[in-house]
């Protein structure tokens, strides 16, 4: 399972990829002292990443432990009738939109040269800017950006998403844009229908969850 998240490590010219060899997940930071997650790396994969996007494009490996939440929160649902999943923690950058699409097409190289089933979660938020009570403040544009995310991806048009106005970006504060542009460029000329599962901002920060069939 290879997961993106805003969260770790986010370097402004690189690319991390977390290889630890067993990473630990938990919520203590949220007042959860019970649950408690462990996985396995997939360290063949990351080789293999590193060495289709070695003279490419820059990315930093780190050997860290833990995860973030940005990787902890979807592992925890995704892996609850089997544990067993190995996992390819990834953070995204500050380059270029541009660059994240093609580290998605370099991600989806590696997974076409191994012999092995992988899903990929785009993790992060929408606007953080929707209601008066919102962590960023509120924005009366917040909720067309939600809106027009979700509009685009269900019209599969990656590269509408690539260019969306970067003041109407700014001005959502979101967190979660990179991350579906490294999707989408994994699933870049593939035919595939796009579903919303469920989409809400009970805090003031909208929360997208949908998923890609691929034929």
């Amino acid at each position: 399972m290879i997961v993106i998240s805003p969260h770790g490590d986010v370097s402004f010219d690189n690319f991390t990829v977390n290889t630890s060899q067993e990473y630990v997940a938990d919520f203590k930071k949220f007042g959860d002292f019970s649950t408690k997650l462990n996985f396995k790396s997939d360290l063949h994969f990351i080789n293999q990443l590193r060495s289709f996007n070695e003279t490419k494009l820059p990315m930093q490996l780190i050997c860290q432990d833990t995860l973030d939440h940005g990787a902890t929160v979807p592992l925890y649902y995704l892996t609850r009738k089997n544990k067993n999943r190995r996992v390819v923690p990834i953070n995204y950058s500050y380059l270029s939109q541009l660059k994240h699409v093609e580290f998605g097409e370099s991600i989806k190289e590696a997974i076409y040269s191994l012999d092995k089933r992988y899903a990929v979660i785009a993790s992060g938020d929408l606007s953080h800017r929707l209601t008066v009570n919102a962590p960023a403040g509120f924005s009366p544009r917040a909720k067309e950006f939600d809106k027009k995310i979700i509009q685009l991806l269900k019209k599969k048009n990656w590269e509408a998403v690539l260019n969306l106005d970067q003041i109407q970006i700014e001005d959502a504060a979101e967190c979660g844009l990179r991350a579906i542009l490294i999707l989408l460029g994994i699933i870049k000329n593939m035919q595939y229908d796009f579903q919303v599962l469920n989409y809400e901002s009970p805090f003031g920060v909208g929360y997208l969850v949908g998923e890609y069939k691929i034929d």
